[in-house]
């Protein structure tokens, strides 16, 4: 063989090296085969032609090459890692463990190894022995000192620093597992399930059952909405690191998102018994108890949070939250204090929104708007949001969703009527109307659902550009149509517990009408709506955890409203009758007849039982939470008008928009 054919070789086979790191292993197959050809049997390439293989799922041809290069060069002890990593897969655990309980024996400082015998060992439920392994294998790897300095960057919530730092670990090992999981918590954070999904799958090729990798796709999972399949991944991982509290509260987030709150209360609990330093748990206790309406308890679990790190902004934020919390004045200058000197991660915007709940309580409006004010301007800095965006997406969606739409797809769609859609803008009474409907016999309640806007977000990044929505949806034949509506159906059982109906009160939907009545046509949707002063004041007031970015200001809450509003026309124009307007203020006025229109629009014959809703003390997982377990009260109606002077510029962004509503006034 020439110099150059040889030179020609080591090109190719460097290439394929390269594809294979960076998970190409189609590719890599190509080149490695061609290189076989030219080059029968050189053990390199036939080695890496196998992980390929292996790396694709074709595991009896990776068998055979495997056990050849094994025989041929015993000591090549990378090739006899990737064999019994085969024959893991293939079921031949014992013939596995004995093999790498010989390789790291002979060779103890190769990682690959170690990451191998841990995945045979949780096989073989040798759990104790195989967190030892793992443990081994992250002792050995080369770049755990960044490793951790990008986790604690991770931990302090900067995601672009750790985002940095966990890259320039994979441009030197691509298949790098915390690196990889680290970069997929990110992508989950920035609402990117699919990118997580992707990022995790490639790091269970190397190692299915390494902890951390379980936790990522546990999360992973969580994200997607597929909660069944989050719930077995976090109890597999259990059995291996039982006490890990992170895995129990990760457990205890899954139950959360099931309906299953008594589990998910025990799960926090057994974390916070792990780590009973850490105030985290103890606000998970605290937001459990109050789903379930346990008022003395959940505050007792916020005041011990507060006693644990007294300098936990979300915590006192909590408090406020349960919107009828009076402060005291000694935990009012304690939130003041911590305001004039915090400590290092402390969110000073939920400190803002704390201390002007408190000062509101006092009658201090003024003061109080100016807490808000600084509040919102943190979120907006941290959450920006482009209403130009917003009202050019809303505009393309009337364009989209027109009566020729809708009368060229009158035969697509799944015909299941179990879905009840409360949509409209936060704050508006949606939880209540809720409440009303969870109080009927056949009717479940759910929670937000965000399946529809995952929907939705999967049609925007089937485009180039990542925007494909609303005009993807045309796209779609009726099968599609209908399998969507059957899919969202499926999805949502996990949570449900086999009542005729139940609700999904997403209030950002409203801008889905259209996909919601192609997709399950015979689905009911309400529109709660609320004078746009008092929805709007009531969203600038509320620290959101995540989303409605929109809220952050009071001229793009405005805009936002008219859009809404503009929306909600259209939906009449092109489906009349489809969507039930009720009105906040008209249900506190005339409870009996709104609940009668309601229940009649959904089909459903009146039950006395939705007039005393208040009584139902089901799980309610909203900043309404404690609200809606009072009889109606009037208080809310018209409260914007102690802090007219500063919404002017509310005011005057909502236009003549409010002209709609002067009969509230």
């Amino acid at each position: 063989m020439s110099q150059q054919t040889q030179a020609e070789l080591r090109s190719a086979y460097w290439q394929a090296f390269e594809a294979v790191r960076i998970g190409r292993f189609e590719t890599a197959e190509r080149q490695l085969r061609e290189i076989q050809r030219a080059s029968p049997g050189e053990t390199n390439s036939l080695h890496l032609l196998a992980v390929a293989l292996l790396s694709q799922g074709k595991l009896a041809a990776a068998l055979e090459i495997l056990e050849r290069v094994a025989a041929d060069a015993p000591g090549f002890l990378h090739a006899r890692v990737d064999l019994a990593r085969a024959w893991r897969q293939d079921g031949r655990l014992e013939a596995a463990r004995t093999e790498l309980k010989r390789i790291v024996q002979e060779k103890p400082s190769l990682e690959a190894a170690w990451l191998a015998y841990g995945d045979v060992l949780v096989d073989l439920k040798q759990f104790a022995d195989a967190r030892l392994a793992f443990e081994q294998a992250r002792l050995l790897d080369p770049h755990r000192q960044r490793i951790e300095e990008a986790t604690a960057t991770l931990a302090g919530s900067d995601y672009r620093a750790a985002e940095g730092m966990f890259r320039d670990v994979l441009k030197s090992d691509p298949s790098h597992l915390t690196a990889l999981a680290g970069l997929a918590a990110v992508a989950i954070r920035a609402g990117n399930a699919r990118d997580a999904e992707r990022l995790v799958s490639h790091a269970r090729i190397r190692s299915p059952h390494h902890p951390l990798v379980r936790r990522a796709w546990g999360h992973t999972l969580l994200a997607a909405e597929r909660l069944t399949e989050a719930q077995e991944t976090f109890r597999e991982l259990l059995r291996l690191e039982p006490e890990n509290p992170q895995n129990w509260a990760a457990l205890g987030s899954v139950y959360v998102r099931l309906l299953r709150q008594e589990e998910a209360l025990s799960a926090y609990e057994e974390a916070a018994r792990l780590n009973p330093a850490q105030a985290g748990f103890r606000l998970a206790i605290g937001h459990v108890n109050k789903t379930l309406g346990r008022r003395a308890r959940c505050e007792e679990a916020y005041r011990e949070c507060l006693r644990l790190d007294p300098q936990y902004a979300e915590a006192w934020w909590s408090l406020a939250d349960l919107k009828n919390y009076l402060f005291s004045e000694a935990e009012l200058a304690a939130m003041q204090a911590l305001m004039a000197s915090p400590a290092a991660g402390t969110d000073l915007a939920q400190l803002h929104f704390a201390i002007a709940r408190a000062l509101e309580q006092r009658d201090s409006y003024s003061e109080a708007f100016n807490h808000y004010a600084a509040g919102n301007a943190l979120r907006k800095r941290t959450s920006p949001f482009s209403m130009e965006t917003f009202e050019t997406k809303s505009r393309r969606i009337g364009a989209c969703y027109d009566r020729e739409f809708f009368r060229s797809r009158a035969a697509a769609g799944h015909g299941d009527a179990a879905p009840i859609f409360i949509v409209g803008l936060p704050r508006s009474g949606s939880t209540l109307v809720e409440q009303i409907l969870a109080s009927h016999s056949q009717v479940e309640g759910t929670m937000e659902l965000h399946n529809i806007l995952a929907m939705v977000r999967e049609i925007d990044h089937r485009a180039a550009d990542r925007d494909g929505y609303p005009e993807g949806v045309r796209a779609l034949s009726a099968q599609e149509l209908t399998a969507l509506g059957r899919r969202y159906i499926d999805e949502t059982r996990a949570v449900r517990a086999g009542k005729a109906r139940f609700i999904d009160k997403m209030p950002n939907n409203f801008s889905h009408v259209g996909l919601i009545h192609t997709i399950l046509p015979r689905s009911s949707i309400i529109d709660v709506r609320r004078h746009p002063m008092d929805a709007c004041f009531s969203n600038y007031k509320q620290y959101f955890a995540h989303g409605q970015s929109f809220s952050y200001d009071l001229e793009d809450l405005g805009r936002y409203y008219r859009c809404y509003l503009a929306l909600m026309d259209h939906w009449d124009e092109v489906l009349p009758g489809r969507v039930m307007h009720l009105q906040y203020e008209q249900l506190i006025r005339d409870p009996q007849d709104t609940v009668r229109r309601l229940l009649a629009h959904c089909g459903l014959p009146f039950e006395a039982a939705t007039l005393n809703f208040h009584e139902n003390r089901r799980p309610v997982r909203t900043a309404s939470a404690e609200q809606v377990r009072q009889p109606l009260y009037a208080s809310g109606v018209g409260y914007w008008k102690r802090f007219a002077r500063e919404l002017e510029p509310l005011r005057a962004s909502l236009a003549d928009s409010l002209a709609r509503f002067d009969a509230l006034d």
